[in-house]
């Protein structure tokens, strides 16, 4: 069942995705009216609206259905589908919260958090609380208080556990009124040490601890929801510990150093065959999917999923009876079926929507007809549908965005580009709907992280809106970019303003010499390690780039570790930053020569920064330091702009459309036809 060939989804999908969507026999009809890219571009708060419906679950039976979507309020509310009779009841809806994650407990009980997904920074007064409910609306009960925000339910607000109490991904056999949760036992604002494992019933509020080894942070249980493999770390030290019953001692498979390992064994889940699935190298520079079997070490005798050209880390599909399938995700989301029925139900979904990714869940118990669907695409954001195997009937569900029309949207296309040393990597290209495609004004959109995921196939605001704002979009891939194979990633260590910069530079000569790029109407754009490689490119690349904006973009490479009131662990300034940025006192040198506060002078072209004013991940210091140096230097084409409420990125509506009108002025000003 291995990947022997590259599922190059997003060539496939993003031609098909050129074609005028057609309207499906039986289902919904599309909204009446549609957001134009005119109308995007006058009001950028249209492009980054609230989305409506945000996700589903089927109860363990699959005769229920949890949905998550907007209320008339503007929140993100909680809701149950009955299949037998397709009618939703509201279970949870409030004024001022938003249903953050949810989940069933049982076939008769829900679980799930709170937020406001609209307050920035300044405005998180209180934790996201856990509550639980009957399917029909009865024996709501508070389980975790939430800080100063409380909700009235009757429950003794005494015998509530602590704010720091959060409940885990995955749950066990969902049968009884248990659930997984830890508290954090020891916090320094910056990293958490220890942690207690917890076994919380949602009916009583009672919660026991349980036993697991000391520094344990991640847990993964059984089908009989029993625990089994956990992975602890303190300070460098990593181990991934297996039992094989209660009575039983805790073995250790594997020690690392969780910073710098190069992902010799990840664990993905525990297969209800008992099978440990991960994803590892084994002697390859990409990542790929096995089973390891917990009682002798040893791994599968070939892999369940590989590619060539991206790593392969696969999350678990399972039903109460066997492993359905992995999912993951390459250039697009995949979803390698291991049982053949599942294989047929796909081919037989993606020719009714052929246009999109559609992933596929069935409820654990196997016993009922039900599919949902999640369907989405580079012009597509996500539409649910439900599936009935015996009627072969289709229901739309909802959508993410039911005003975005994915025959205005822009296509999204993988290019490989060679660096200058001589490797491959890939970079995203998105052009305006209905452009020729050459000689475009182009953003070049650097990612943060760096250490982040290679960026997937589907539909993103930010790169929609700048194409509707008639630019095209480069997005590099830059070293350092994870899912894209060991020797790339590790290529990045001590390399921010040198290799990494190249990259970047040569992705931006790779559009210019395929008429792509306007080479004189190129912007740099990013945020934090992005709006560091904005300012680095501005530096080091002045012949490339015309202007630039950088938001909660990093300034002094030394900042990094000397910023007390920043959220970056002592731990990671200690073990993992010497190694991937560089070593405070031995690169010293290296890292003030590729800290943009010190190349200030070198920056001519006109710049817009911008940062929140509560950020702990790069403070504003960083830019009020960048700021000042600009000005010593005698760039007068600064725009500033500080939001008093927003932390490491944007959250609040008026902050996002403030920000990305000015992104449109800004850019729009400098990158003028007549300018170049």
């Amino acid at each position: 069942m291995s990947l022997f060939n590259h599922f190059s989804r997003s060539a496939m999908y993003s031609t098909m995705a050129r074609r005028d969507v057609m309207a499906l026999a039986g289902l919904a009809a599309w909204p009446a009216r549609w957001v134009s890219a005119e109308d995007l571009a006058a009001d950028p708060a249209a492009y980054f609206a609230r989305p409506q419906m945000t996700g589903a679950a089927f109860s363990p039976d699959g005769k229920r259905l949890a949905m998550r979507s907007r209320s008339k309020e503007g929140r993100a509310m909680l809701s149950v589908l009955d299949l037998d009779t397709l009618t939703p009841f509201p279970l949870y809806a409030a004024e001022s919260d938003d249903v953050l994650s949810f989940f069933w407990v049982n076939n008769e009980r829900l679980a799930f958090t709170l937020g406001d997904l609209d307050a920035p920074q300044a405005d998180v007064d209180a934790g996201p609380g856990l509550f639980a409910v009957n399917r029909d609306g009865k024996g709501l009960r508070q389980l975790v208080e939430r800080q100063r925000l409380w909700v009235k339910n009757g429950s003794d607000q005494r015998n509530l556990l602590p704010w720091n109490t959060m409940p885990l991904s995955s749950q066990p056999s969902q049968q009884g009124p248990e659930i997984w949760a830890f508290r954090v036992e020891a916090y320094d604002g910056k990293d958490v040490d220890y942690l207690k494992l917890l076994s919380l019933n949602t009916a009583t509020g009672f919660a026991r601890e349980v036993d697991a080894p000391l520094h344990s942070q991640q847990w993964w249980v059984d089908r009989e929801g029993r625990l089994r493999l956990v992975q602890t770390r303190h300070g460098n030290q990593a181990t991934l510990q297996w039992r094989a019953d209660e009575a039983a001692p805790w073995k250790t498979l594997k020690a690392f150093d969780p910073y710098v390992d190069d992902g010799n064994l990840i664990v993905q889940g525990i297969g209800v065959d008992g099978q440990v699935y991960v994803a590892t190298r084994r002697g390859s520079d990409k990542l790929s999917m096995w089973t390891l079997d917990p009682a002798t070490g040893e791994l599968s005798a070939r892999p369940l999923a590989q590619s060539p050209q991206f790593d392969v880390r696969g999350q678990l599909v399972q039903r109460q009876d066997k492993v359905l399938g992995l999912r993951f995700t390459i250039d697009a989301e995949v979803t390698q079926w291991l049982d053949a029925d599942m294989q047929a139900l796909q081919q037989q979904i993606d020719k009714v929507l052929p246009r999109t990714v559609n992933r596929l869940s069935v409820p654990w118990s196997g016993g009922e007809p039900w599919v949902l669907i999640e369907a989405f695409a580079d012009v597509q954001p996500s539409v649910y549908y439900l599936f009935n195997r015996s009627t072969r009937k289709f229901t739309k569900l909802g959508a993410a965005r039911p005003d975005i029309d994915a025959r205005h949207q822009a296509a999204m296309d993988m290019h490989w580009i060679k660096s200058r040393d001589g490797r491959d990597f890939p970079a995203w290209v998105s052009m305006p709907k209905g452009s020729a495609g050459k000689k475009l004004p182009t953003l070049v959109l650097v990612h943060g992280g760096p250490w982040v995921k290679n960026t997937a196939w589907a539909w993103d605001a930010e790169v929609q809106y700048l194409n509707a704002l008639g630019y095209a979009v480069l997005q590099p891939q830059f070293r350092g970019t994870q899912g894209l194979g060991s020797a790339w990633e590790g290529a990045a260590r001590k390399q921010w303003g040198q290799a990494m910069q190249d990259d970047v530079a040569d992705a931006t000569r790779w559009a210019i010499a395929q008429s792509i790029a306007d080479p004189g109407r190129i912007a740099i754009m990013g945020a934090s390690y992005g709006g560091y490689a904005t300012l680095m490119g501005l530096a080091r690349d002045a012949d490339l780039y015309r202007c630039g904006v950088a938001w909660v973009g990093v300034t002094d490479l030394d900042l990094l570790y000397g910023a007390h009131w920043s959220d970056s662990s002592d731990a990671f300034k200690q073990f993992g930053m010497p190694t991937l940025v560089g070593d405070r006192v031995k690169d010293a040198a290296m890292l003030k020569a590729n800290s943009p506060i010190h190349a200030a002078g070198k920056i001519r072209q006109p710049l817009l920064l911008a940062y929140g004013e509560k950020d702990v991940r790069v403070p504003i210091e960083h830019g009020k330091a960048m700021r000042r140096a600009l000005a010593e230097a005698g760039n007068t084409q600064v725009d500033w702009v500080s939001y008093p409420k927003e932390g490491h990125g944007w959250v609040e509506p008026a902050t996002k459309a403030d920000f990305w009108g000015r992104v449109a002025r800004f850019l729009s000003r400098n990158l003028a036809a007549s300018s170049a």
